[in-house]
């Protein structure tokens, strides 16, 4: 039986990583229910541009800060979102000792700042955690994959003792913890360069480029559009009582590379072609959720099917596109690799 679900309105909620991709929909949703929203962002990744139609609302603030240094917040705390870290290979790939103490310190101080108000916590977690995985598709009680000194650890590592330092807190009655493994996640407010396949696939098109596939384009990935991910995750945050158990959200519709590849020039008037390239280090061969938990604890499942949401995001980058290339982030190294274009998630 599903478990009912609190109706959050008038909460102080924190979100880190609020100006983020996924983070800044979360933000937005979570204003529109009646919420007052603190936005936590270093913008090392994250872009002020993601929440400028927020800030006119009188129940949003944006601070800026790396959730690494110590955070403190002079009004009381109802709910934490701990979507601070760098989600693409890319990213947490330019600074990985940074990328992994995101995870462990910065996790770290989020639980004790929940601990201190009395906050529900909620972390993002990811499929990452499961590494190359050797089971499919994946359930939450599989203990993952994972090359620990490989070029992707700093993240997989990061977000696995992410994981460890909440539970740890659940059991010993600190914190009210929950945790969400997130699978693959597109929609608008994606960074063009950030080396997400659906992002990368679109970027390309959209310029004639050719669509870069690493290996033979036969591995499998899930795509959920964000806002199927933003209404699980407040799902799970007002699940009551606490699930006690991570939960995956995720799109159960799997699509190898290719396929994406293909539908994305089918939506695009473009001249590009597919080109190959080598595959990346420990990257993942199939990756699809079971979303069995999430169906039974939060009566959640995704609505929108890929042909639809890639049709919005296409969209959205026409329009963006432009403006990014002007207002890039001056904070963001401008000479990252362009590595894995099969990454996940954030």
């Amino acid at each position: 039986m599903a478990k009912r679900n609190k109706v959050n309105r008038g909460k102080v909620i924190l979100v880190a990583g609020g100006a983020g991709f996924v983070g800044s929909h979360l933000c937005s949703a979570l204003l529109d229910a009646g919420n007052r929203v603190i936005c936590l962002d270093s913008y090392l990744t994250g872009s002020p541009a993601n929440i400028s139609g927020l800030e006119r609302n009188p129940y949003f603030t944006a601070i800026e800060q790396d959730v690494c240094d110590e955070v403190e917040l002079g009004e009381p705390l109802d709910q934490i979102y701990n979507l601070a870290c760098p989600a693409s290979p890319p990213s947490y790939q330019a600074d990985p000792i940074h990328t992994m103490m995101t995870s462990v310190a910065g996790t770290g101080n989020l639980l004790r700042l929940a601990e201190k108000h009395g906050a529900t916590f909620l972390q993002a977690s990811t499929s990452e955690i499961y590494g190359d995985p050797e089971e499919h598709p994946q359930q939450e009680d599989y203990w993952g994959h994972v090359n620990c000194t490989g070029p992707r650890a700093c993240y997989d590592e990061g977000k696995r003792a992410a994981e460890t330092l909440c539970f740890d807190s659940l059991r010993s009655g600190s914190v009210d913890a929950r945790v969400a493994r997130i699978f693959n996640t597109y929609g608008p407010h994606m960074r063009p360069s950030d080396g997400r396949i659906v992002s990368n696939f679109i970027v390309q098109a959209l310029k004639n480029d050719p669509l870069t596939v690493y290996g033979t384009g036969e591995q499998t990935r899930s795509f959920c559009y964000v806002s199927d991910l933003v209404e699980g995750l407040i799902r799970l945050m007002n699940c009551e009582p606490n699930p006690g158990v991570p939960v995956n959200l995720g799109n159960p519709g799997e699509f190898t590379v290719i396929e994406l590849a293909e539908l994305v020039l089918s939506k695009v008037r473009t001249a590009s072609t597919i080109v190959h390239k080598p595959l990346p280090p420990d990257d993942p061969q199939r990756r699809r959720p079971d979303i069995s938990r999430a169906k039974t604890l939060l009566a959640w499942e995704p609505k929108v099917v890929l042909e639809e949401g890639l049709s919005h995001t296409i969209a959205w980058f026409k329009k963006a596109l432009p403006r990014q290339r002007a207002t890039r982030n001056p904070r963001r190294p401008a000479n990252q690799p362009q590595l894995s274009s099969i990454s996940q998630d954030l």
